[in-house]
């Protein structure tokens, strides 16, 4: 199995994607990434991002009906694929074991 390697906006648009409630599409992990790392990003930042994730098989997509909200313009829809959810994990066990690596005291030394 080949590892994920991953930016870290990459990632966050992973864990948004997998956290969602409702389906995700550009607007509402546009507005959950800003929401949830403070940052102000563009929407064309997320979707080259979501479509980058895609091709790179850790998300698939489908389209949705047309609305009369939306002028009758589709929404693609992202879930994460096997690929994904593995992608993941693999990047939370390493961060486990980095932070388990960590002796006690150092941010003691640091801070103190």
């Amino acid at each position: 199995m080949r590892r994920a390697f991953l930016g870290e906006f990459e990632e966050i648009i992973l864990l948004v994607v997998a956290a969602c409630t409702t389906e995700a599409y550009g607007v509402n992990v546009w507005e959950d990434v800003q929401q949830q790392t403070g940052r102000a990003i563009t929407m064309s930042a997320v979707h080259t991002t979501l479509y980058r994730l895609e091709e790179k098989g850790y998300l698939s997509s489908v389209l949705g009906g047309a609305t009369a909200e939306r002028g009758g313009r589709r929404k693609r829809f992202f879930t994460l694929t096997g690929l994904g959810v593995r992608a993941l994990q693999d990047i939370q066990a390493v961060r486990a074991r980095l932070w388990q690596a960590i002796p006690q005291d150092k941010f003691q030394l640091i801070v103190g």
